[in-house]
């Protein structure tokens, strides 16, 4: 079985992790912060919002079973792309909408699907805020943020 990773960022990291850790071929998911400046940040320096990082999800998938573009597909589908650093109740450059690519390929692809999406005019009137980033140094966010929904016994949150 051979894996590989995306990393997505859609707000709040509970409710997305539990919405991509439910679909069949995703291995493994982590909630984490990608695409800042501070080394090691915890959610306290985070939620600052002074750091540069989002709440992200780190997915580990196999392509045989789930395409990268399925889980694109997925993540359009679980967030609003079109409000710049929110996500209902959160906002701050933390919640901001993101794929942080691993590949030329996988940027190829969300740059794709946010054309398409733009072309069929899926969220008019407004426009995909959706930044599409070089993957970067994903740091896992503390435990008690794995899983947080499952652990609670819940499916999902607000998002």
């Amino acid at each position: 079985m051979s894996q590989e990773k995306a990393t997505f960022g859609a707000g709040c990291f509970w409710g997305v992790e539990a919405a991509f850790a439910a679909i069949p071929g995703v291995a493994a998911t982590a909630a984490g912060y990608e695409g800042g400046s501070l080394e090691r940040p915890s959610y306290k320096d985070v939620c600052t919002d002074q750091t540069g990082h989002a709440e992200v999800v780190e997915v580990d998938f196999d392509p045989e079973m789930v395409s990268f573009e399925q889980l694109l597909d997925a993540f359009f589908a679980l967030h609003d792309p079109t409000t710049l650093n929110r996500q209902g109740p959160d906002w701050g450059t933390q919640y901001r909408s993101a794929i942080f690519f691993h590949s030329q390929e996988q940027e190829a692809h969300a740059r794709a699907k946010i054309e398409q999406l733009t072309t069929e005019g899926r969220f008019k009137p407004k426009q995909i805020v959706t930044k599409v980033e070089p993957a970067q140094t994903f740091w896992r966010a503390e435990e008690y943020h794995q899983r947080y929904l499952e652990k609670r016994g819940q499916a999902s949150c607000h998002i």
